[in-house]
């Protein structure tokens, strides 16, 4: 254990669901929380409803969470960062806090599920890169909608770092009430299977909105599951990681229920509608298709074959109808499970 105060504050950045879900469910433990995000508008509504309408409605925000406008609100004391951002904004949240001459950042733990574009890098990585050595770095990952958790309803996570007192105290400000955190430290996969499974979720709400039945789903599901564990496998991941929360816990929830955006952004297409109208009817982040091209072109640098991930690669960017993109799957070669 690191011996730190059991309830020192957490600053979390990123006011979206998933950001907002884990400071209500931190502050409801008497934990001060403070919660920031880059759209100064949101910050304001949420600072006079008390709650976040935007995403969460009708949730009402505990005493120990405190929106604010600034990072320069916060104390200079905190060390505890906690980031749910997009990952396209990742690398960039990094550099800001960084560059926070006032604070000192001793660990930053992450909520964010994808890779980066441009790099294919895991958030991990840019964190290696943007963060002088001596901070810590976790990531949290796991079957768990934003809702459910900002509602108390039962959870569990995976926490993954390098460190295992690391682990240990970031599963610490999570682990009460119906939330359930576990510790490991298989960084890599953990990730990847965050990031993945988005892909495998747009994949499956293709199926079921071309009307393949449950049948096609499982299926989906399964060799989902295996091509994740085999790029993972070439990236330093461990096998058993995706037979727990962040790997087949979390593939089988998002490929399945309709509270996933990726889900829904695939069930869109499959009922034959453009990509840009599925995404703006979602109205927020549907990580899985910045994912896809990441997660393929991983795939083609490490030689692992992905025949999911690239069929939905070729939908979402190249054009193929989500007909042919299946049709393209059920024909391939017969081969050993």
């Amino acid at each position: 254990m690191t011996g730190r105060d059991p309830q020192q504050a957490i600053a979390v950045i990123g006011a979206g669901s998933w950001g907002t879900a884990l400071a209500l469910h931190m502050a409801a433990s008497g934990r001060q929380c403070y919660l920031w995000g880059h759209d100064t508008g949101h910050q304001e509504e949420m600072l006079a409803s008390h709650s976040n309408e935007r995403f969460l409605p009708g949730i009402p925000f505990p005493e120990p969470l405190k929106v604010i406008l600034s990072l320069d609100e916060l104390p200079s004391s905190l060390t505890r960062f906690l980031v749910v951002v997009p990952s396209h904004a990742f690398r960039s949240v990094m550099r800001l806090l960084r560059e926070q001459d006032r604070l000192q950042a001793e660990l930053i733990a992450w909520g964010t599920k994808g890779l980066e574009l441009e790099t294919c890098n895991l958030m991990s990585d840019i964190a290696t890169e943007e963060l002088p050595d001596s901070v810590m770095r976790a990531v949290i990952s796991g079957p768990s909608f934003a809702g459910e958790v900002a509602r108390g309803m039962p959870t569990a996570v995976a926490v993954a770092s390098s460190s295992p007192d690391t682990a240990t105290e970031v599963a610490s400000w999570l682990h009460h009430g119906n939330f359930r955190a576990y510790t490991l430290e298989d960084m890599a996969g953990v990730q990847l299977g965050g990031a993945l499974k988005n892909v495998m979720a747009i994949a499956a709400g293709i199926s079921d909105g071309l009307g393949f039945g449950a049948n096609a789903r499982a299926a989906l599901i399964t060799r989902g599951l295996a091509e994740i564990s085999r790029l993972a496998g070439a990236l330093g991941g461990q096998p058993e990681t995706f037979m727990g929360l962040a790997g087949l816990g979390d593939l089988v929830l998002t490929c399945t229920d309709n509270q996933s955006r990726n889900r829904r952004c695939g069930l869109g297409l499959g009922a034959g509608k453009l990509l840009d109208e599925v995404v703006a009817e979602i109205g927020q982040e549907v990580e899985g298709i910045q994912s896809a091209a990441a997660g393929w072109e991983l795939s083609r640098k490490h030689g692992v074959t992905m025949p999911i991930t690239e069929q939905v690669y070729k939908v979402l960017y190249e054009g193929l109808p989500a007909d042919d993109a299946v049709q393209n799957l059920l024909h391939r070669d017969q081969t050993h499970e």
